[in-house]
């Protein structure tokens, strides 16, 4: 049976503190994944210092910077993002021609290859420069048992490549469990955890030990009526799921690589924490973290359930490590939301989601500075950036303690990364990579879901123009 904690009011009463709120940020508002404008505090003024380009780019050949600089102002091309979301989802796919323009220019800069063996070439060559990987077999999704075995083999692989690479470069494999486990299972499970945390009497005869999943202010919207109880095939299928993801923390543990559990849509976030912080309470010893969830700070409960989670993990001795993101399912959270006539779980404005993002973050380097917690910051935001890296020097956290990273996606926000890694930072490049016709449902959800986002991110492609001029004046004269 599940551990029962203290109702989640009682909890919050008595763990949650004043956090140093951030200000209305002046960030233009962008998609959560936060590639942002030009920020109006002068570089120089902040601890992340952006002016010297040189420094900046000093690991990227100039054919490098020209790629990236056309793949992302392509990006930034609304109807050309509209365009190839068409052709991908097409069977224009199915032509060689087509498939390598794909695999040569968004696949290439977006992700780190199609084999553990690419994508190893690609954390070295990252390495060298002076930021680590994340490793990411981006596959999701599966709808049987036969293709979850499948994909756990490719995790499986995906470990022991990491241990052919130099120590520290990899900072962590990341899994989804809508890989490893039948989606629609999953929201099944969701369906039943969120009636049982709705109705007292509900008692589910199936569940693991966990922490608080759900707040009060969560979404329960998903689930409208009370949902039938798993039928054996599906407990059976639940056990399946858990043995995939055991099996998964045994490697990383002897590879001593931590797992990182992604975040997915809340119709099977439920169920996703419920598998992360079970496996937490069993793998997780010793102020060692090897399993981390992660937390998508746009959803307007999500600062409640970090500390209600944080909170029963302390008083468990479990140390715990979250991810912290802004989120990457806007689109079809707030689809969902507004076709059912509820209000959406994502904050209303970016601004709210900035404010909530740097007060989980401060939160966060407290408990890592006194020793309690780990925190990857995964952002692109260059406000919430300097914030955070001004607070963990201010706490004294330092590099070498392991407890606190950024991390950028691959392909996207260099500047910030390289900035971060010259003000002293552990940094990790979040690193997708798998088959080009597996991975595509992650390229076209970065391709829908940051149409907005990329357009508006100014700020690595001026700083790579920048750089190029000065290449460019260097080589004239």
């Amino acid at each position: 049976m599940a551990n029962r904690f203290v109702s989640p009011k009682k909890l919050l009463q008595t763990s949650l503190r004043p956090l140093n709120s951030a200000a209305p940020s002046s960030i233009t508002p962008v998609s959560p994944l936060n590639l942002d404008k030009k920020p109006t505090t002068p570089f120089s003024n902040s601890i992340i210092n952006l002016d010297d380009t040189k420094s900046l780019f000093s690991s990227h050949s100039t054919t490098k910077l020209i790629r990236s600089a056309i793949n992302l102002h392509a990006a930034a091309v609304e109807p050309a993002v509209d365009l190839g979301t068409w052709v991908m989802n097409s069977k224009l796919m199915e032509t060689g021609l087509l498939r390598g323009v794909i695999r040569h220019t968004f696949f290439e800069h977006f992700c780190a290859g199609e084999n553990p063996a690419e994508a190893c070439r690609k954390v070295r060559e990252i390495w060298d420069s002076g930021l680590r990987g994340m490793l990411n077999y981006a596959l999701e999704h599966a709808g049987d048992n036969e293709s979850c075995d499948r994909n756990l083999d490719g995790f499986l692989r995906t470990v022991e490549a990491a241990k052919s690479l130099p120590p520290s470069s990899v900072s962590c494999v990341v899994v989804k469990i809508t890989a490893i486990c039948p989606i629609g299972l999953l929201k099944r499970v969701s369906d039943l955890l969120r009636w049982e945390y709705k109705n007292e009497s509900f008692q589910l005869p199936w569940t693991l030990d966990t922490l608080p999943i759900f707040s009060d202010s969560s979404p329960f919207y998903h689930t409208p009526r009370k949902p039938d109880p798993l039928t054996p095939e599906e407990e059976q299928n639940l056990y399946l799921g858990h043995q995939r993801l055991q099996n998964l923390c045994e490697k990383c543990l002897e590879a001593n690589v931590p797992i990182v559990i992604d975040a997915e849509d809340t119709s099977v976030q439920p169920s996703i924490d419920y598998f992360t912080y079970s496996a937490a309470i069993r793998y997780n010893k010793d102020d060692n973290p090897i399993v981390y969830g992660t937390i998508q700070s746009y959803l307007k409960d999500s600062k409640e359930r970090l500390h209600l989670a944080s909170s029963a993990a302390d008083k468990m001795g479990v140390p715990m490590g979250f991810k912290l993101v802004r989120g990457a399912y806007m689109s079809s959270e707030r689809k969902l939301a507004s076709s059912l006539g509820v209000e959406s779980p994502i904050h209303n404005t970016i601004d709210q989601t900035h404010a909530n993002f740097n007060d989980c973050a401060f939160f966060m380097l407290d408990k890592a500075a006194n020793g309690s917690g780990s925190v990857v910051l995964a952002t692109h935001n260059f406000e919430s950036g300097t914030k955070a890296a001004a607070k963990a020097r201010e706490l004294g956290i330092e590099k070498e303690k392991q407890k606190l990273q950024f991390a950028q996606l691959y392909g996207m926000a260099d500047a910030l990364s390289f900035g971060l890694r010259n003000a002293g930072f552990q940094v990790s490049k979040y690193m997708p990579f798998g088959p080009v016709e597996l991975v595509m449902p992650y390229l076209l959800r970065r391709a829908e879901e940051n149409k907005g986002l990329l357009s508006a991110s100014t700020l690595d492609r001026q700083l790579l123009r920048k750089e190029l001029k000065r290449r460019l004046k260097a080589a004239i004269v």
